[in-house]
């Protein structure tokens, strides 16, 4: 089959583009408003774009009717800039979900959820206490994106914390805590088993 997007003519009962685009790693961010207030939200258009100097993105799609023109998370990088990028594993996946709901702005989603609020090192924002990994991030820019309400949030990695349980000889071994990821529709998968392809001389 083909279709064209804009003329949303796929004949599927929901769109595919999601499920075609994954797994997507998501970026659970951590932000602080500018009264202090800390929020937290899952984001899953979010990658790493390179490692020298360390870059990550995520895109936030939609407004809030507490806002001016975006997503708390949004709103609160451009506030302060800076966030944090908390790594899900399998075993967070229900708070991660529940963070996920429309909460009021005012709303401190750790408490909400039940999470450990550590404190930043690089970084202002907290951040997952329970996280494998964390990525404290400063601000480097916000571009705007076609469609109604559709931004990228890209950072700079400052600061990096890993849980020593999951290190394994000198690797993140990341069957140790099955990183959790997007599909399509409301499917997700974790990391159970991994491979090695050695790139070609």
């Amino acid at each position: 089959m083909f279709y064209r997007p804009a003329d949303n003519d796929h004949g599927m009962p929901h769109n595919p583009f999601k499920a075609i685009v994954s797994p997507r790693p998501i970026g659970w961010i951590s932000t602080l408003d500018e009264g202090g207030v800390a929020n937290l939200a899952p984001y899953s258009f979010f990658n790493a774009l390179c490692d020298t100097p360390p870059m990550v993105m995520f895109g936030s799609t939609g407004i809030k009717p507490d806002q001016k023109a975006g997503k708390d998370s949004l709103e609160n990088i451009r506030a302060t800039g800076e966030f944090a990028v908390n790594i899900v594993s399998y075993a967070l996946r229900e708070p991660m979900n529940q963070s996920a709901a429309s909460f009021p702005a005012t709303t401190d989603e750790f408490e909400a959820v039940g999470l450990t609020k550590a404190d930043g090192v690089a970084i202002s924002a907290p951040h997952v206490g329970e996280a494998p990994a964390v990525l404290e991030c400063k601000l480097f820019k916000i571009i705007t994106l076609p469609g109604a309400a559709n931004s990228m949030v890209i950072g700079e990695v400052v600061g990096v914390h890993i849980q020593d349980d999951f290190i394994v000889n000198g690797r993140f071994d990341v069957t140790r805590y099955k990183p959790l990821s997007r599909l399509g529709y409301m499917d997700y998968a974790h990391v159970e088993q991994v491979f090695e392809l050695i790139k070609p001389a």
